[in-house]
């Protein structure tokens, strides 16, 4: 008379392990590939958390060269007063954050602050790098 078995009363977790831990492998492989933008080397900072609302921020990136870029069109300072104006009188964007190099010239980005408060935008941000 053979011996019967008995049932495993335990569940087997290391192949959900495996599984788990090559979804993460692959995720952190692809996740830097999934990010797209300027070449911008922003300044490090302790607080870099910007609350998100429904509509999206319209983002302006200023470069180490001092140019100008709205949804990566290089703009003229003229041109960029013109869109601020035009974009608020339409009421096409609330808020507004700007992106700039942290080589960039500060008088570029006063200019460019100027113009944003010109324009009669009350809600500016200026995106910055974890210090992590």
């Amino acid at each position: 008379m053979r011996p019967t078995q008995r049932l495993q009363d335990e569940i087997n977790v290391i192949p959900l392990v495996d599984i788990v831990l090559v979804i993460l492998i692959i995720f952190m492989i692809t996740a830097p590939l999934m990010t797209s933008g300027l070449e911008v080397e922003l300044p490090k900072t302790k607080d870099s958390a910007i609350s998100q609302k429904e509509r999206k921020p319209l983002k302006i990136t200023i470069t180490e060269k001092g140019e100008i870029k709205i949804l990566g069109e290089l703009v003229s300072l003229d041109r960029l007063s013109r869109w601020l104006a035009e974009a608020k009188k339409n009421n096409l964007v609330e808020e507004i954050q700007i992106e700039a190099d942290k080589r960039a010239l500060y008088d570029m980005v006063a200019k460019v602050l100027s113009e944003v408060k010109k324009a009669g935008f009350t809600q500016i941000g200026l995106l910055t790098q974890p210090e992590n």
